[in-house]
């Protein structure tokens, strides 16, 4: 019988692809195992235990995935390489065939993710090292609400709400990988927010898969959870990391309005700005309730920071209805496209959809979107040179030299020695690279 092995004094290493969700649950695992002992190996140290928390959302995460792997196992030989995340629930056998993986943990195992590590560990008969152990389940079996609170590196926090997805859009594997919606209890999550605030924690995003449908596993609402955390002392920024424009409530944009630790800025998927192309994506909105959602933020809060998710090149998305989308793109008062090209996965919906992009086309397409961000981006920076606005101070590139974010989410660099503070800033204008603006603490 395999003994027990001791994960304390073992030097792990971690690796997070994706979303802020993947790095909230990686930084949590990664506080879990401290609590076991295992210490965070440094720059060029060999560790004996591997995190690799991958991303699925497109053919190229995938790729993104493998490479990050079999680096792992390169630069860590003979370690306990561990993979989790979309693409290890997704493509657990595919994981498998790469050597020198020890354990694939699915979404639903990820609650027991310490006990799986200690038990690879356990293994000491020659066959046995040799086989990956393989701890996934079927999407209908993934029920559980794992919990994570973490900051790992950075001066902002994340706190995740929700898990899963019931909206079954005809391009997106995430309800299979992630399961269906469920959600911490809005008790719960203050609770966490208050413990964030004891270490010092000053700002805290909220994060989940489809944060807008909190409370189907507790009965609340996600309005609920905003007014609870924004009692909480001691954290003096919210930010919510995305929500679907359909779910956003006007109550909801009326209470980040009223609120002083809710920060104006919102990110929301449209996805493309023709109804017919929303229609063949199964989206729960089109283009006129989408722009009422954004002209309601601007009215409530004029310097709101609107970021928006557009995919370009999905099946059924003609030259014509392209040209309409960036129509709509236009007209809308955002500050910035985050653009991503369609990429087609195995048993989707879309699949079945007529039409489709060539790559050429979807590359073009991107960057006269990307382009359309860049003005948008640049114009709302500009539009605050000259005024001041409170910074948090981050970690700089330099020595004496910080990085921050206003509380309309502007990039800025100023001459400070202070670390997760809060400070006055004037936006003086344009750093030499052009990357963010540069600030003078007042």
């Amino acid at each position: 019988m395999d003994e027990h092995v001791s994960l304390r004094g073992k030097k792990a290493a971690y690796l997070t692809l994706g979303c802020k969700l993947n790095f909230a649950e990686t930084a949590s695992l990664a506080e879990r195992l401290r609590g076991e002992g295992v210490q965070t190996a440094g720059k060029g140290e060999v560790a004996d235990l591997c995190i690799v928390n991958t991303c699925s959302v497109t053919e190229v995460a995938d790729a993104k995935s493998r490479q990050a792997i079999r680096r792992m196992v390169r630069l860590h030989p003979g370690a306990c390489v561990v993979v989790t995340g979309c693409y290890a629930q997704l493509k657990p056998k595919e994981i498998a065939m790469i050597e020198g993986v020890s354990l694939v943990v699915g979404t639903e195992r990820k609650a027991q993710i310490v006990e799986l590590i200690e038990e690879c560990l356990s293994k000491n008969k020659p066959e046995d090292k040799m086989k990956t152990m393989l701890e996934t389940t079927q999407p209908a079996e993934i029920r559980s609400f794992v919990p994570s609170c973490a900051c790992g590196n950075r001066t902002r926090y994340f706190l995740k709400v929700q898990d899963g997805c019931d909206y079954f859009c005809t391009y997106c594997t995430i309800p299979f990988a992630r399961g269906r919606s469920r959600n911490g209890s809005v008790s719960s999550l203050v609770r966490q927010a208050q413990a964030m605030a004891s270490c010092g924690a000053k700002e805290i995003v909220l994060t989940g898969v489809n944060i807008g449908d909190f409370g189907k596993t507790t009965g609340e609402r996600f309005v609920d959870l905003v007014r609870q955390l924004d009692t909480v002392e001691g954290i003096a920024r919210y930010r919510i990391s995305s929500i679907e424009p359909d779910l956003l409530t006007d109550e909801i944009v009326q209470v980040c309005a009223a609120s002083c630790s809710f920060m104006p800025h919102f990110h929301l998927p449209l996805q493309s700005g023709a109804d017919e192309v929303l229609r063949l994506m199964r989206r729960h909105y089109d283009a006129d309730l989408f722009r009422s959602k954004v002209n309601l933020i601007r009215e409530l809060m004029p310097d709101a920071f609107v970021g928006v998710d557009v995919i370009v090149g999905t099946r059924g998305e003609t030259s014509a209805l392209f040209e309409q989308s960036l129509k709509v793109m236009e007209e809308l008062p955002v500050s910035q496209f985050h653009v991503f090209s369609y990429s087609e996965r195995p048993g989707t919906a879309a699949l079945r959809i007529p039409h489709r992009v060539s790559a050429q086309e979807k590359h073009e397409r991107s960057q006269r979107v990307l382009a359309l961000s860049e003005q948008k981006t640049r114009a709302f920076y500009e539009k605050y040179i000259g005024t001041v606005r409170p910074v948090l101070l981050e970690h700089g590139p330099r020595r004496n030299v910080r990085t921050g974010f206003t509380d309309n989410y502007i990039k800025v660099e100023v001459r400070s020695e202070l670390d997760n503070e809060i400070v006055s800033v004037r936006l003086d204008g344009w750093n030499e690279q052009k990357t963010m603006l540069r600030g003078t603490v007042v």
